[in-house]
């Protein structure tokens, strides 16, 4: 059984989740708590439910997906998981972050590295990991086949796909890949992207304007 809990964080709006099992190990997902207090709500939020942080994973590298890592890695000294182009990425934000006049603390580069086709864990479930590029070059869906639920990052939104006109997007690359790596899963999966409310596979199927 997995708990989603979603916190809204930074100038962004982006969703930053910390996914918990029934033994309270847990995994955070895309870390963008930026204020101090965004900073405290997340900690304050591990250490009431008595949380043993496990990993950091990130869907991309994009600037509001990443302004907690440093932090979350100085915190609870957990490792970094992200796909092969990350690092790339990463490299670039300091400058994106001058970019928007937004201070960006450096962010650690991936402790683990992973492709398409790689499995992980949160305790004894494991995750699958799709490649899905178009919004960002190193974009990943992290899957629960069991649970139902697929971590999306900025590739899928309800009603909407990621925008594909920052450094490494690509239109015609996501929608390819949304349609035969993302449409493909139950349609009853839970969608968790990294703006706005969750919503479903088979509901974007059918309803979003992008693929009607």
């Amino acid at each position: 059984m997995i708990k989603v809990q979603a916190f809204e964080f930074n100038p962004f709006a982006e969703i930053t989740y910390i996914l918990s099992d029934s033994d309270n190990l847990c995994i955070i997902i895309d870390p963008g708590c930026y204020h101090a207090q965004e900073k405290e709500e997340l900690t304050s939020y591990i250490r009431k439910n008595q949380l043993k942080p496990q990993a950091i994973w990130l869907t991309h590298s994009h600037l509001d997906h990443i302004f907690g890592v440093s932090f979350i890695k100085q915190q609870f000294n957990i490792p970094i998981l992200a796909h092969a182009l990350a690092p790339e990425g990463i490299r670039m934000q300091p400058l994106i972050s001058q970019m928007y006049g937004i201070p960006l603390e450096a962010c650690p580069q991936p402790d683990q590295l992973l492709e398409h086709g790689d499995k992980i864990n949160l305790g004894n479930i494991t995750f699958d990991v799709i490649y899905c590029p178009g919004h960002s070059a190193d974009g990943i869906i992290f899957y629960q086949p069991e649970s139902g639920i697929a971590m999306v990052g900025d590739v899928l939104f309800a009603g909407s796909i990621g925008r594909t006109d920052l450094p490494g997007g690509d239109y015609n690359t996501l929608i390819h890949h949304i349609k035969n790596r993302l449409f493909v899963l139950p349609a009853e999966t839970i969608v968790y992207p990294g703006h706005g409310p969750s919503t479903k596979i088979g509901e974007e199927i059918h309803s979003n304007p992008f693929f009607q």
